[in-house]
């Protein structure tokens, strides 16, 4: 059996619901949505830990954040740590590496990544960390990250649309190739080139529900990420202040859709489309003004679920909605089952690329929150999300904890944790919780008291 080519564009901080294939109409996405439309999108995508390190380790590593060591940003993946790229590279693939990286030491945007895990990407001549420059400008001495903004060839999207192409075309042609093309857009700064800048109007900006909601739980008002950071009550302009940001950040999705248009249209006028594996993705999602809130590292369930849309040729019908449950922690495992390679490494995370094929779903959806830089934990279900708080990154004890109902209260706005007929839901799952962290042996000290196993 031949092997296929692999093709991962993974971006950074973008909401599911702004693709049209997840039911987006504020802008269009018809290069991700013709993904999905030739292939299959996932409706149950979830990562244990929205903030962009520990993520990307359970994506890479495909096991948890206090496993692979990337619990948090600034601290690097384990040396130790295997990687699924290292799965392809055994399997005879050229593996290659273009973007964002951010599974090394805090760098500067243009700093070395020095000594650092490479988990098993081996093509990869700009080994920058590259932050969230806006323009990127290749010199003598390498590649040189900016915070202005660039054009068509320099801003960043572009640039790293135009280096996937490079690769594809110089790839070492007796070899399948694994490349993953990470985009920093569209995390903040809110800032994209002309045109993008103005095609979208702020005044027509949709402003979530929850954005007017007064009372919110006690971290997400006051911690760091919360609500006081970005939109406190009262604030002059505070909802022309989301809108404007917004814009931009519809701006920058759809300056990566043309992109990502930039990157198919080279499979297919060079014969690669029908060998070529295409997935495309995100690290964490954006709150948008959700209660009030901007970014990510909060409790609320929308920036854990995740788009994941994958051209699959050959194996799977098209146009396909699968309902199959899929953990970060599972993606490495599953795309070597789809590719039909060994994995020969010890993840936390199941091969459930049987079940994507023949569009099953025999894994019950439970997602379990993990903590960052502070202790908090939670579960995600069918039914209910059950999370609980402690100390905030300001060095608050919040008290908050929170129950939602997410069949009758999808946009999490009534809490239902101190509910006396709730309470035997709340005992179930944190018996649930507690189960789990043991199971893979979280350290007490990451949680709260109230998940100790």
């Amino acid at each position: 059996m031949e092997q296929k080519n692999v093709l991962i564009i993974y971006t950074d901080q973008l909401r599911r619901d702004v693709l049209g294939c997840y039911g987006g109409h504020e802008v269009l996405t018809p290069h991700i949505d013709s993904i999905a439309e030739e292939g299959l999108a996932l409706d149950e995508f979830y990562t244990p830990s929205a903030v962009c390190t520990p993520s990307r380790g359970c994506f890479m590593t495909g096991r948890y954040p206090h496993a692979s060591g990337a619990y948090r940003n600034g601290v690097p993946v384990g040396m130790q740590e295997h990687g699924f790229a290292e799965a392809f590279r055994l399997a005879g693939y050229q593996t290659g590496y273009i973007g964002k990286w951010h599974l090394a030491d805090h760098k500067e945007s243009g700093d070395l990544l020095g000594e650092y895990n490479p988990l098993g990407f081996e093509d990869w001549k700009d080994k920058v960390e590259f932050g969230h420059c806006k323009s990127v400008i290749r010199t003598q001495d390498g590649i040189r990250p900016e915070r202005c903004v660039g054009d068509e060839r320099t801003y960043t999207t572009d640039w790293l649309a135009d280096e996937a192409v490079s690769f594809m075309e110089q790839r070492q042609k007796e070899k399948p190739f694994l490349l993953m093309v990470s985009i920093p857009d569209p995390h903040q700064p809110h800032e994209v080139r002309a045109p993008y800048d103005t095609m979208f109007d702020p005044k027509r900006m949709e402003i979530p529900e929850s954005f007017y909601d007064r009372e919110i739980p006690d971290w997400a008002d006051r911690d760091t990420w919360g609500r006081n950071h970005y939109f406190p009550l009262g604030i002059f302009e505070r909802e022309g202040h989301l809108a404007r940001l917004k814009a931009q950040y519809l701006g920058s999705v759809k300056c990566i859709d043309d992109n990502v248009g930039k990157m198919l249209y080279y499979l297919k006028i060079n014969g690669l489309w029908d060998n070529t594996i295409v997935i495309f993705t995100t690290d964490h999602g954006e709150y948008m003004g959700e209660h009030g809130l901007l970014e990510k590292n909060n409790l609320y369930e929308s920036v854990y679920h995740l788009p994941l849309v994958m051209h699959l040729p050959g194996k799977a019908e098209t146009g396909v909605r699968s309902s199959t449950y899929l953990d970060v922690v599972d993606f490495g495992v599953t795309l070597s089952g789809l590719a039909g390679i060994d994995y020969p490494f010890a993840v936390h995370g199941t091969d459930k690329s049987e079940d994507l094929l023949k569009g099953e779903a025999h894994y019950q959806r439970e997602l379990y929150i993990h903590p960052s830089d502070v202790p908090r934990a939670g579960i995600l279900t069918e039914d209910y999300e059950l999370a609980y708080v402690g100390r905030g990154n300001t060095g608050e004890i919040f008290h908050d904890h929170v129950l939602f109902d997410m069949k009758r209260d999808p946009l999490q706005r009534r809490n239902l944790y101190q509910e006396e007929e709730y309470q035997a839901v709340v005992e179930e799952l944190t018996r649930k919780m507690k189960e789990h962290h043991k199971k893979y042996r979280t350290p007490k000290r990451f949680l709260p008291r109230e998940v100790w196993y």
